[in-house]
């Protein structure tokens, strides 16, 4: 299967030409590279990295692949993706400072199949056993045929991850300075539906990311 990306790589690099300072970035942040950069030139991109001639001080040049993770999905993602990490090399190297939500917005989207699947989980767990309303039927019917046991650890891994979840969202309102009771909102809302929540947040800062970079330039 061919990569739709590296199809366009030849436009894409053309393109890229006129923005040496953003494949410095790449290379400095994503690739990691310590030494003094005078010049970077892309000279190929894939769905997974992005290869880079870079010039140093001495004179010396070295190719190095910036990855790009999560890989692209097809071309239209390209343009997207490649200033959001312009974004985060620029932060990372103390360029520009991250951008503040100052909101809490609820998602629409998965809200719903999250909600579900969560309550779900409780019920089979903490629902008495002794109950007789028809309403626990189905919970019934899934401890005789899962056990106590399985439905118990399916609902303290849910809880786990859901933990682990939140940590990642408090990272990210703790980077982009969200005030205390935002910040209280998405953690929270996490800790309850865990991925539509962090993902929404996730797109937030990448637009804000976009916005900023798109104003700079």
């Amino acid at each position: 299967m061919s990569d739709p990306v590296a199809e366009k790589s030849g436009f894409l690099c053309m393109y890229m030409s006129s923005h040496p300072d953003t494949l410095v970035a790449y290379a400095k942040w994503f690739g990691k590279v310590k030494e003094h950069i005078t010049g970077a030139q892309m000279t190929g991109i894939t769905t997974k990295n992005i290869t880079l001639a870079c010039t140093f001080k001495d004179g010396s040049k070295k190719e190095v692949i910036v990855p790009i993770e999560p890989p692209l999905k097809g071309y239209d993602d390209v343009k997207p993706r490649l200033l959001e990490m312009k974004a985060i090399a620029q932060e990372g190297l103390g360029m520009i400072k991250a951008p503040r939500l100052d909101s809490f917005v609820f998602p629409r989207k998965g809200v719903l199949g999250a909600t579900i699947f969560v309550a779900a989980g409780v019920i089979a767990h903490w629902a008495p056993s002794e109950s007789t309303s028809p309403l626990l039927y189905p919970v019934a019917f899934l401890r005789q045929h899962l056990g106590e046991k399985a439905l118990a650890f399916n609902f303290w891994a849910l809880f786990t991850a859901h933990v682990f979840e939140s940590l990642y969202t408090l990272s990210l309102c703790y980077k982009h300075s969200t005030p205390f009771f935002v910040g209280l909102q998405y953690v929270g809302a996490t800790l309850v539906l865990g991925y539509p929540i962090w993902s929404a947040l996730r797109k937030r800062i990448q637009n804000a990311r976009i916005e900023s970079v798109m104003k700079i330039e």
